[in-house]
Formats: structure tokens, sequence, C-alpha cells
């Protein structure tokens, strides 16, 4: 390690900004390098991290916030055709749309790795291919699940709805059939910018095509009157509309000139080591959005099955907020984990992943707060009913745990994304969620008096353990040995480009 006369023109550098340092990657792991860093620099340099981390994160978390308002303003608008309608779309949305949700969101987690460390590394060209591999891939997962899609009638039936609500929720499953496959282009796309930190972009266009399809909504509904079926076909008009805007930016942007350079059959070679990775990725994801679904269908399952749903419901909707807020910070900590192992960076790499979650601690500590202070008024934007009401304040408390535990887990989930580690986090999802945490939930909801609380008790124990394994593996990570492992990662994939990688880092 080189003496401080060494570093003399980098510490000046540094100790001259009085705000946040406008160094490169390059500079500062040189910097991290020099033991021991003085106290003075720490807040500097927790300052250019945050800096880098909020221009990613804030138009994530937008872009992340407005797609999911699609399907949660087209479900407002279903809720007005009638309380049939709403229960067959809410359920089609919950038990249909969200498993291809979880497949396509953990199938493109693959994306976010491979073009990041790419991007990182400079081989600009393997990102576009990376880009069209990852959407066969999903096109090909999205045709397995059109059958899902098409006989889900008698699918929800088989999971306990009646007759009446699935075959409502099998005319909106059908009717977005068409976003199915959007939603495989889109999740690439969206990845494949993201890596590069093109975000700001992306908010705008998804806020444009949010008030477009806020607009196409009520046409549909109310002004031309097509039911549930139109409104479900214009949910699918709006992912497509996102398909088509980004795939513009990505042809005519002069960002993307080097990164895309056109449609090549290379994305069909080579594809065998991506699919391991985007399979490992996929089972990750699912284990961890299916848990949080299964608590409201098993909730229906109780004996006061209305009002365990409905305050489970409402419970789960604040929940979801946050998640989109968070997924929003954690794609931001996965480009930058990413980027700077695939750049040959390991100690900024480790210096961001303890920046980030710092930040979505101190938010969660807010949002928890929030919860318990207006924990009644929170319950009444939903309902006047009084029971209902006390039911949802009576799980507030788990509530706030929930969100708490929220700003550590997505946060350490896209670290371990940025990583490659989603083969040992499936496993680690599977025990704690599935082994431990969902058959405590069943015990305590219901052979107990806890009813709701037990199952939710037990999901919390789930993420509890599941965040304390992510906590003990990210501490015990050896960060220089994750960029040789980026380096033959990329290697692999982009053997088919022939790239010469550099392995001697």
């Amino acid at each position: 390690m080189g003496s401080q006369e060494e570093y003399q023109p980098l510490l000046i550098r540094l100790d001259s900004y009085s705000q946040i340092p406008n160094l490169s990657s390059s500079a500062i792991e040189e910097f991290l390098e020099h033991k021991p860093v003085a106290v003075r620099w720490w807040p500097k340099l927790v300052a250019w991290e945050s800096r880098l981390l909020w221009i990613l994160s804030g138009s994530s978390i937008a872009v992340s916030i407005f797609n999911y308002m699609l399907s949660f303003v087209t479900l407002m608008f279903c809720g007005h055709l009638g309380a049939l309608e709403l229960a067959g779309a809410s359920i089609a949305s919950v038990g249909i749309q969200g498993l291809a949700y979880g497949i396509m969101l953990g199938m493109a987690s693959a994306v976010q790795t491979v073009c990041g460390q790419a991007y990182g590394a400079k081989q600009l060209p393997a990102m576009g291919i990376i880009c069209q591999r990852a959407i066969i891939l999903h096109l090909g997962a999205a045709v397995l699940l059109t059958f899902v899609y098409w006989w889900s009638g008698p699918i929800l039936i088989a999971i306990g709805q009646t007759e009446d609500i699935a075959e409502q929720g099998q005319v909106f499953a059908r009717g977005i059939i068409p976003q199915l496959y959007a939603f495989a282009i889109n999740c690439p796309q969206q990845r494949f910018l993201q890596a590069q930190n093109i975000v700001n972009p992306l908010a705008y266009m998804s806020f444009g095509v949010f008030l477009v399809h806020i607009l196409l909504t009520w046409v549909v509904v109310y002004v031309v009157d097509y039911g549930l079926m139109g409104a479900a076909l214009t949910l699918s008009l709006s992912w497509w509309l996102l398909v088509i805007t980004y795939g513009i930016y990505i042809l005519v942007s002069p960002m993307c000139k080097e990164t895309w350079t056109g449609f090549s059959w290379k994305a069909f070679r080579g594809i065998w080591p991506y699919f391991k990775l985007t399979l490992a990725s996929a089972i990750m994801l699912c284990l961890e959005i299916w848990y949080n679904q299964g608590l409201v269908l098993i909730s229906g399952l109780l004996s006061n099955p209305t009002i365990s749903l409905d305050s489970i419901s409402i419970c789960m909707n604040y929940l979801n907020w946050d998640m989109q807020f968070m997924l929003g910070l954690s794609a931001a900590a996965s480009v930058r984990v990413s980027n700077e192992l695939g750049a040959g960076h390991p100690k900024v790499a480790k210096f961001s992943v303890f920046v980030v979650n710092g930040t979505s601690i101190l938010i969660s500590i807010v949002f928890s707060a929030i919860i318990l202070i207006f924990r009644v008024g929170l319950s009444k934007l939903f309902t006047s009913d009084a029971e209902v009401i006390a039911a949802v304040s009576d799980l507030t408390s788990l509530l706030a745990i929930s969100v708490f535990l929220n700003g550590i887990q997505p946060i350490l989930s896209g670290v371990a994304i940025g990583s490659g580690w989603q083969a040992v986090v499936a496993y680690v999802n599977l025990t704690c969620y599935y082994i431990i945490g969902l058959p405590i939930g069943c015990v305590l909801g219901f052979k107990t008096s806890m009813g709701v609380a037990g199952i939710w008790w037990g999901m919390i124990i789930g993420v509890f353990l599941q965040t304390v394994t992510l906590i003990v593996l990210t501490a015990r990570t050896n960060w220089d040995s994750e960029v040789v492992k980026a380096a033959e990662r990329l290697k692999k994939s982009a053997s088919a480009e022939r790239l010469d990688l550099v392995t001697d880092i």
C-alpha cells in the first residue's frame, strides 16, 4: 500500500469539495485502498455515493410506481363496474397476473446482473446481445404462461374461488394476455437501460403512458361501456405503449448507439449459461413475491374471511406502495454494485452497499413511524366499516415491522442481483419462507386465536430470517473475489461475441 504522499493529489482534490465530491469511481477506489481513511473524508465519500444512488433511484422509484399504477388504476375503474367485476379482476391480478409478474421480474434480474457488469467493464456491444437474449427467453416463458391465463377460470376455482368470481377473473385474465407479451419485452428493455444509468427518460415515458392510460380507461369503461374486457385490453394497450416508447428510445438515442448495434443471430448463441442464471433469478424473486401474495390467499381460508381479507388487503396495499419505492432503490443498488464489480472496483462496490443500506433503513424508520402515528386514518381512507377499521388498526404494528424489514431485505436482494448470487439466495428464500415462515404462520393462524395476525407473524419470521442470512452473506463477502467472478461471468455470457475481457484484475 502506498504512502500518504502518493495519494496527496487525490486527498487535496477530495478535501477541496465543500459539498459533493465530483470524482470518478477509479479515484474513489484508489482512495479507499489507502488505509486508514481519515474521519473527516467519510462525509464527503458518503455524499459522493449518495448523489450517484439518488440519481439512479429517484427515477427508478418513479418508474416502479407509475408502472404499478397502471394496474392499480384499472382495478379502480373495474370497481365502478360492480363488486363482482372488481372481485374477479382483483383475484386474477393476484392469482394469475401475480404469477407472471414474479416470473418475468425474476428473469429480468439476470439482465441487471450481466448488463450492469458488462457496462462497468466497458463491454458495451455485449449489452444489446444480452438484452435480445433475455427477450427471447421472456417470450418463451410468456408462451407457456398463456395457457395459464386462458384457462384461469378452472385454476381460480381450484384455489377456492366461487364460480361467479372465477368467471369474471377469466374474462379479465384473457384480456391481459397481450400485456403478458408486452411485459416480456419491457422487463429486459427497462433493465438494459437502467444498467447504463439511463433512468430519467424511463421516468418521463412511464409518466406519459400513465396519463394516457387514465384517459383511455375512462373512455373505454365510461364512454363506450366495453366493461371488464375493455378495461383489461386497455391495460394491455398501455403496456404495449411502454414497449414502443422504450424501443424507439433505444433505437434513436445516441446514448444507446454503442450498446445497441441492431438485431443479431448472436443472441441465440451461448444462450445456455445465461438461461441458468435467468432460471435462478426467476426462482429467487418468485419465492419472494409469491410469499406476500400467499398471505392474502391464505387469509381467505380463515373462519371470518370477509373481515380477514378486507383488513389484510388494506395493509397489503400500503405494503405494496412501500415495496414499489424500495424496488426502485433496490434497482439502483443493483446497478451500482454490478457497474462497480464489472469495472473492477471492489472497494467502491462494498462502500455502495454500506451507503444504500444505511439510506434505506433511515427511510423505513420514517415510513414505519408514519404508519404507527396514523394507524386509524390510514384504514379510513379505504373503508368506513368500524369492524374493518378496528381489524386494520390491530394489524398496523405488524405492518410497521414489515415496512421496516422491507427497508433492508429488498436492498440486500438488489445487492445479490448485482453480484450474481441469485442461485444461493433462491435456496435461502425457499428455506426461510416456505420451510420455516409459512408453516409457522399457518399454525399460528389456524391453530390459535391469532387468526390473520398469526399468519402475518409467520411471514415476518420468514422475512427476518432471510434478512439476517443476507446480512451475514453480504458481510462475509470477499469483494475482490466477486470482481473476478464478474469477469468470468461476462466472458461466458459474451462467448458468442468472442470478446476479450480482462480477467487479470
